[in-house]
């Protein structure tokens, strides 16, 4: 993990306050709330912040306890139509940008998060 991109951005501290400040706007998102069964939504949080920080070079905790992140198929259940992939991006550019990360680190964040949530869609039906 030496050098890496998690390591760059400040580490979990970082990742911490991005999912945290990413699930504060889906918590009262009236088209994204409803797809997090849980009522908390500090476990699907902890789920995120893992995952990313396993992606971006950080410990491997999500694989340990929860196997090969299979998101397409983790989310299939829900209907992920661009109208759900914008709102999603739209809660993960208001908390990137409240990062204030220097703008390499933000690109290639913002690069990947826009990728993968184009990767998720499942459906163009309203």
């Amino acid at each position: 993990m030496e050098n890496n991109f998690y390591r760059a951005v400040g580490g979990e501290q970082v990742f911490d306050r991005l999912t945290q400040y990413f699930y504060e706007g889906v918590a009262n998102d009236p088209l994204l709330k409803p797809m997090y069964p849980e009522e908390d939504l500090g476990p699907a949080q902890r789920r995120l912040k893992l995952f990313l920080e396993q992606y971006w070079g950080g410990p491997d905790t999500y694989q340990q306890e929860r196997g090969h992140p299979r998101l397409r198929m983790r989310h299939y259940e829900f209907k992920i139509n661009p109208a759900a992939r914008d709102a999603w991006l739209a809660h993960m550019r208001a908390a990137l940008d409240r990062l204030e990360l220097p703008a390499l680190f933000e690109a290639e964040l913002w690069d990947y998060l826009q990728r993968a949530a184009a990767a998720m869609l499942n459906t163009f039906d309203d």
